[in-house]
């Protein structure tokens, strides 16, 4: 069981990890093809796109990776707790 559980934290702790680059990424601005980029955006939209529906972007501020990183550490928060009670 606890298996599972590391799997699940580990899981997240890479999407959260995937959302900080993107953010980096945004900030250059690389080639719209760019391998890289293409992934990381294709990865991280499904979720992004969730908390954008909440909170749409402010001006040119798109708040939904802030939003979404804090809901990743809620998350991972409860996963390690949960491990730690079974």
């Amino acid at each position: 069981m606890d298996f599972v559980f590391v799997l699940l934290i580990n899981v997240v702790r890479i999407y959260k990890f995937a959302i900080i680059a993107r953010i980096l990424i945004s900030w250059v601005q690389p080639h719209p093809t760019s391998g890289v980029a293409v992934i990381l955006y294709q990865a991280t939209e499904p979720v992004l796109r969730i908390f954008r529906g909440l909170i749409p972007p402010i001006g040119m501020i798109d708040l939904s990776p802030l939003i979404a990183f804090f809901a990743l550490d809620f998350a991972q928060i409860g996963l390690m707790s949960l491990m730690n009670q079974l």
